[in-house]
């Protein structure tokens, strides 16, 4: 509550009040009324919107975008752009809502909201928006990327916005953010998304029209924490994942971790003077910080909370998405854990079954010598397989792109393109190619398995060497060994070895880092893939 405000005082000294008229003792009450006025409405609820609406945004061209914010019960706000204007009641929990009309690419546009306090947005863009969500490798940003320096220089796109989601993991729904819109600059973008950036300047300098990012990445995020929590609760495959959490839940007292920290760093810090004072070397094993799995990244729920919610509802033509590797070792999990998430999201967001495309888990860790199990490969099948499973929905094959001792590969300017040609050809109507080749059936001929395959653009080629390579081969004792084999047709390859003289099965790029080299002649690669369905080795993990 704010102090009261001053009000105007009538004359007490005799000399003064025999001076006091009728008229000034008006005007002394009017001020005072008027007075009153204002400090009754600085104290009232100032309409206010979330961060994702404000200057320099970007709205989703060609359909009706809500505009939604709070106010007192039962206010009346005013909203307009354009030639619009739209009004609404403040609902009894404080909020309202508005839809625009859909709204040709364009502007700038100024956005005016009025109750009983103005709003006013300037530079109002409408064009294509793009939520860029994920872990890590969605997360890092330009300045990790390849080229940064002339990435920067080159940043020169004024019609090209972007908006960050600060982190935050909790168990309580956000409804807003500390964030704003920015335009693209050689200053601006260096901190946002790789991925994003190069996607949505693929998309800006193809289509030649604005694009909006909302970029909500948490680098080593679950799936599960993306998902709304009494979903996994309801559902039985996910009871030993919920229940391990449970136990955390009840037991994790972070103020107790944060006291025996601090005991075990003064010990350290006891121990490093000593050594310092008798010249040894400064102990090892610092000790670290604990993190709170309250708050993490991992926790059901969590992000769906605290950087999804803000934004849900938010006008929006599709996502883009990279995140895998904080779930390989829960690869089969993964094949329901992840389509469910993404129809959660499509279900809260109410724009139908909008686009939605991932970045298949790229080639990392040692290259092996000898076939044999992967939870990266299972992962990658969980990946695959949710394509048929999804309508409008699209894979970014980059089993060429990675680095095998950095998580984080730099070249995500090669990423940002692979998903561009996704929205490029199934959203906005080109015509490239747009799809990595994907294994469809097999024939055994003797001792040979026959491959057929879909999606193979101009044809199926290998990079650098003629031979492809990539493939492995096994009889019915599934012992796999590396193949030969030559692309005998357009769709088709061929696959022998001669230790197995009754093959069966047919793997390929099946390892965490695969040696492998077949795509299509427009260099998307060939999806990793196996004939078989033998139990992997996450099966059993949950």
């Amino acid at each position: 509550m704010k102090p009261l405000p001053f009000l105007p005082i009538l004359p007490q000294r005799p000399e003064d009040r025999s001076r006091t008229t009728r008229a000034s003792i008006r005007r002394s009450l009017a001020l005072g009324l008027t007075a009153l006025a204002f400090w009754s409405q600085d104290i009232a609820a100032d309409v206010t919107v979330p961060s994702v609406i404000g200057s320099h945004m970007v709205l989703q061209r060609a359909q009706s975008n809500p505009i939604w914010g709070w106010a007192d019960e039962g206010e009346v706000i005013t909203v307009s752009i354009a030639s619009q204007r739209h009004t609404a009641r403040t609902k009894s929990d404080g909020k309202w809502k508005i839809h625009l009309d859909p709204l040709p690419a364009g502007g700038p546009h100024t956005l005016q909201i009025l109750g009983k306090n103005a709003l006013s947005f300037e530079d109002v863009l409408v064009g294509e928006v793009w939520l860029c969500s994920g872990q890590s490798n969605m997360q890092w940003n330009v300045n990790s990327s390849n080229d940064a320096d002339i990435e920067r220089l080159t940043a020169k796109f004024p019609n090209i916005r972007h908006i960050t989601v600060p982190q935050v993991g909790t168990q309580e729904a956000q409804n807003n953010f500390n964030g704003e819109w920015k335009q693209v600059t050689p200053g601006t973008i260096g901190d946002f998304s790789g991925v994003g950036y190069f996607f949505g300047r693929q998309l800006h300098q193809t289509l030649d029209i604005p694009i909006g990012l909302i970029d909500n990445a948490w680098g080593g995020s679950s799936a599960e924490a993306w998902v709304r929590r009494d979903l996994l609760e309801a559902d039985e495959r996910y009871s030993a994942l919920m229940a391990r959490w449970e136990k955390t839940e009840s037991t994790y007292n972070h103020e107790s971790e944060l006291t025996k920290y601090q005991s075990a760093l003064k010990a350290w810090q006891e121990a490093a003077a000593v050594a310092k004072r008798e010249g040894q070397a400064t102990p090892k094993n610092r000790p670290r910080p604990p993190r709170n799995p309250l708050t993490n990244q991992h926790r059901p729920g969590n992000l769906y909370n605290g950087v999804l919610n803000p934004i849900i509802g938010y006008g929006i033509r599709g996502a883009i998405w990279y995140q895998g590797e904080s779930n390989a070792s829960r690869a089969y999990q993964y094949r329901e854990l992840f389509p469910l998430m993404i129809q959660n999201w499509r279900d809260v967001w109410k724009q139908g079954d909008f686009p939605f495309y991932w970045v298949q888990l790229a080639d990392f860790r040692d290259e092996k010598s000898e076939p044999g199990e992967s939870d990266w490969a299972e992962l990658r099948e969980a990946q695959t397989l949710a394509l048929d499973r999804l309508k409008h929905s699209g894979q970014a094959v980059i089993t060429d792109l990675g680095e095998s001792h950095d998580i984080h590969p730099k070249n995500k300017q090669g990423v940002g393109k692979r998903l561009a040609r996704l929205a490029l050809a199934q959203d906005y109507g080109l015509d490239i190619v747009a799809r990595s080749p994907r294994y469809s059936a097999m024939t055994i001929d003797g001792n040979k398995i026959v491959l057929t395959f879909t999606d193979i653009g101009g044809g199926l080629d290998t990079f650098d060497v003629r031979t492809p390579v990539g493939f492995t081969i096994a009889g019915d004792d599934k012992r796999f060994v590396h193949a030969s084999a030559r692309i005998v047709a357009k769709n088709t390859i061929e696959v022998w070895s001669p230790s197995i003289t009754s093959p069966v099965s047919v793997r390929y790029a099946w390892a965490d880092n695969p040696i492998c080299n077949v795509q299509n002649r427009e260099g998307l690669p060939l999806t990793p893939f196996r004939a078989d369905s033998w139990d992997g080795i996450t099966i059993d993990k949950h």
